[in-house]
């Protein structure tokens, strides 16, 4: 059904922002008319059978298509051009969204855990037909399709409210086939654990609500950029003849379809600064074709014909492979002085490492006095902004 409405509403050779308005419009539309459907059915199925695990189940999917809601205006609030307040557009809203069907999934998990408590104090009864299994049925199958489009297109675009109601729907299968399975013990069996059901199914909703939470929440708060993107991109980098090194590779987010990469790329300085120069633009348009995404980069000259410092980096870099093996020096030069002279470079060191950095430090500036005593090591200690 989703596959023939994209193909129905998707413009042919469409651009990405205008495919992910589209899925988006697509896949909520979809989304509120499967909740509200299964919410009818299952509330009407819910008070025959008088099971506060079907009921409670039927009010999950209201808040699903609540949440499909919230997931449309988002993807309509996140199309917005840019404007002078948000120069970089509105993408993260996305983000916002995400996390707000996050919460609405915790809320109805905690509902439900109040309503089974006070199910398993004072149980009732519980009345079987045939109507309420095929009801039952058609939800989960219901739920596992949102469950799997979303997550599919989803992934396609990279949209985290869409990759959340996907780990909504899937956890709402789950819940709602345990609450069939409960359903036939209890008539079957003559175990009455409709409470019971409804606890653990309520726990896994909250649980799955504070996964979703944390997931969508992520890149708002500056998370780590995807390790595949940034192989790619190094990959572009290094591929260029005139690349001689690559650091400080940042990845700033501003949505989905907005995304920034700056770096240093080192070169040859004795070369002409013009070939330089049109070396780092040819990268920077490579990576904004292949990538969609925009590129700065900043060249860093080295003196690669002078030899006491190309001495100094291979000690350096063996030192460093024995104290931290994932750090990395750049930006070596140095500074003769009528005392002393000055041997200045940057160091980069993973997160996990960095809060030993004054041990590495030392380390290092004990390796630049061993090569010559007159030597002063002059460090700039960086975390890597890729973890």
């Amino acid at each position: 059904m989703i596959s023939l409405l994209l193909r129905r509403f998707l413009p042919e050779n469409a651009d990405n922002k205008t495919a992910r308005t589209v899925y988006g419009y697509v896949c909520g539309g979809a989304g509120i008319f499967l909740n509200l459907f299964l919410f009818a059915t299952k509330l009407i199925a819910g008070i025959i059978s008088s099971s506060i695990s079907i009921t409670a189940d039927a009010f999950n999917n209201l808040t699903d298509a609540g949440s499909s809601i919230i997931s449309l205006f988002g993807f309509i609030l996140s199309s917005q051009k840019p404007d002078q307040k948000h120069p970089f557009g509105h993408g993260r809203i996305e983000y916002i969204a995400g996390i707000a069907i996050s919460f609405a999934i915790i809320l109805v998990g905690g509902e439900l855990l109040k309503s089974s408590v006070r199910k398993i104090i004072n149980p009732g009864e519980f009345i079987f037909n045939k109507a309420l299994v095929l009801v039952l049925i058609i939800s989960i199958a219901v739920k596992l399709y949102m469950a799997y489009y979303n997550k599919k297109y989803g992934k396609k675009i990279d949209s985290a409210s869409m990759k959340a109601v996907a780990t909504d729907s899937l956890s709402d299968a789950i819940a709602t086939s345990a609450i069939l399975a409960s359903s036939l013990v209890m008539h079957y069996g003559g175990i009455y654990i409709d409470g019971y059901v409804g606890t653990l199914v309520s726990i896994m909703i909250i649980k799955t609500g504070i996964s979703s939470v944390m997931e969508a929440s992520s890149p708002l708060l500056g998370g780590a950029p995807d390790g595949e993107f940034v192989k790619k991109v190094e990959s572009i980098v290094r591929e260029n003849p005139e690349t001689l090194g690559i650091h400080d590779l940042v990845v700033h987010n501003y949505g989905p379809d907005k995304v920034f990469v700056s770096l240093h790329m080192e070169v040859d300085g004795s070369k002409e600064i013009f070939i330089l120069h049109d070396a780092a633009d040819t990268v920077e348009r490579r990576i904004s074709e292949e990538l969609g995404c925009e590129a700065v980069i900043h060249m860093d000259p080295i003196d690669v014909n002078n030899p006491v410092l190309k001495e100094i980096y291979t000690i350096l870099q063996e030192k460093l492979s024995e104290v931290c093996p994932d750090g990395n020096v750049h930006d070596l030069r140095i500074v003769p002085g009528p005392t002393h002279t000055n041997v200045i470079f940057d160091l980069i060191l993973p997160p996990h490492i960095f809060h030993e950095k004054d041990k590495v430090l030392s380390e290092l500036e004990e390796c630049i006095k061993n090569i010559n005593e007159n030597y002063y090591a002059v460090i700039t200690a960086e975390v890597s902004y890729l973890g």
